[in-house]
């Protein structure tokens, strides 16, 4: 059996086995790498079904930082998937790298691209199992700082330059929000342990005024990681300026870890209304913004990065609800349908580019990846018989149980706008007319990868009860764990 901790050791492994490789087989083809990290990662997520039972975070000792629970491991298998496919869609991408590294070789600069995403795995691992604040804010330096180099890597492009110091700055910015109110908490309760900062909420006598303000900070860090209004600003210019895989990686990975973040810090403060009632207007705020400034859009990372936004609004529905399972299941279908779409423009981009435009009659060119868009995009709205449809479903179910009226209005109206400029693209690839005739190339692994998802998004939208019954066990709703 295996220890629970032993998984992110064994990633790091891998990225240090794989920067090794880089550095003394020269002669290597460089994209071998990306499969050694693959078949690494897919067997340490086999590795995850036996695992020995671990120690519990508890109120004092070594392990009080870390949690063995089932949200920790379903996260962490979540990082791992996500990874994977991320990894694939840099094999196709490994062209447009060749082309935007000086060095000595033509394959300058594919090892690092294809270990990079390992360190900030065993990050976003790390983030899902931490229940201490300090672990919180180091994990979470992890996963960043990769993303400073991933963002900015295609560094003879001028856009990912200016998006990699816009990262940069915003990030760092954030983490001053964190460190801050990480002090404010801790100057309070004289603790970073969420499980004691709650036993000490909860026996009285601490000055609410201080613990509103410190985790008022705290909610504006977080806030930045999963792209939520007011803090939104740089998500547009670095999805656009980033390499496409790792912008596909920002929006899955880095969101769905800054979920399982803020659902673990909210449970010892849910007790103060007054934080419920500001998640209820920053969720307003962010599917109002999100889906309104997505509508005008043509290029089609630019708006994937607003549908970004949009999506953390429906998120945070969840969150104010008290349904982790909601939170949980949703992020799986963004996973399936937010890679789907990244990955079909991977490899359109790489022959014509991410305008929608480009897209025009992609259903006479390559009729695979016409469909393939058109599952994505139809999961994205919301459609029935898709994922992301049960998605929507769930969090405005739980919203309706918790009688937050208004957020189920405003979701239901913002669910239409999104019908509009998801359907744009769709319009794009079978009814406007192609400006090229030529064949769009796609890989074996990529085709195969694409049908698998293909198939998931469809059969979570047919019977997704197998899904959610695997989930239940694994969440627990900020309420209750205030409780």
């Amino acid at each position: 059996m295996i220890s629970a901790p032993a998984l992110e050791i064994a990633v790091l492994l891998l990225g240090l086995f794989v920067l090794l490789v880089e550095a003394f087989a020269t002669k290597i083809e460089k994209r071998t790498l990306a499969m050694i990290a693959i078949v690494g990662l897919a067997c340490v997520l086999c590795a995850s079904f036996f695992l020995a039972p671990a120690p519990a975070a508890a109120a004092s000792g070594f392990w009080s930082f870390y949690s063995a629970d089932p949200l920790a491991l379903f996260f962490k298998r979540f990082a791992l998937v996500t990874t994977i496919l991320v990894l694939i869609m840099m094999i196709d991408y490994a062209p447009i790298v060749r082309q935007s590294i000086h060095g000595a070789t033509h394959q300058s600069g594919l090892g690092e691209f294809f270990a990079l995403p390992l360190f900030t795995c065993v990050g976003l691992m790390w983030m899902a199992a931490a229940v201490d604040f300090v672990m919180i804010f180091v994990s979470l330096e992890v996963v960043t700082m990769s993303f400073y180099v991933l963002v900015a890597f295609t560094r003879r492009n001028p856009f990912s330059l200016e998006a990699g110091v816009k990262y940069l700055i915003l990030s760092a910015l954030s983490t001053a929000f964190l460190v801050y109110g990480i002090t404010w908490i801790f100057g309070v309760t004289g603790e970073t342990n969420l499980d004691r900062v709650a036993a000490a909420l909860g026996a009285g006598g601490v000055e609410e005024g201080p613990v509103l303000l410190g985790m008022s900070l705290v909610l504006v860090a977080l806030g930045f990681k999963i792209a939520a209004v007011p803090f939104q600003i740089w998500v547009p210019d670095v999805y656009q300026g980033a390499p496409t895989p790792v912008t596909a990686y920002l929006s899955v990975g880095s969101k769905a870890a800054g979920f399982v973040v803020l659902l673990r810090v909210l449970g010892p403060f849910f007790i103060l209304p007054q934080i419920q009632r500001l998640l209820v207007w920053v969720a307003v705020l962010t599917l109002l913004y999100g889906n309104l400034a997505a509508l005008p859009q043509t290029n089609l990372k630019r708006l994937l990065a607003y549908s970004s936004i949009a999506h953390a609004g429906y998120l945070l529905i969840g969150v104010v609800s008290f349904s982790g399972a909601a939170v949980a299941f949703y992020l799986v279908s963004y996973l399936l349908m937010t890679i789907l779409s990244f990955a079909v423009l991977v490899v359109v981009a790489n022959q014509t580019g991410d305008q929608i435009e480009n897209f025009n009659g992609l259903s006479k060119r390559s009729p695979f990846l016409s469909l393939a868009m058109l599952v994505a995009m139809a999961s994205l709205a919301g459609v029935p018989f898709t994922a992301g449809f049960f998605g929507k479903f769930f969090i405005f179910d739980a919203a309706i149980r918790q009688q937050q009226t208004a957020l189920v209005i405003v979701g239901v109206i913002t669910v239409a706008c999104g019908f509009y400029y998801y359907l744009k693209v769709v319009r794009a690839m079978y009814w406007e007319t192609s400006t090229s005739d030529e064949a769009v190339p796609l890989s074996g692994l990529s085709r195969a990868t694409m049908i698998a998802l293909m198939a998931a998004i469809i059969a979570l939208g047919v019977y997704p009860q197998p899904v959610l019954n695997a989930l239940r066990p694994a969440t627990r709703s900020p309420a209750s764990a205030a409780r």
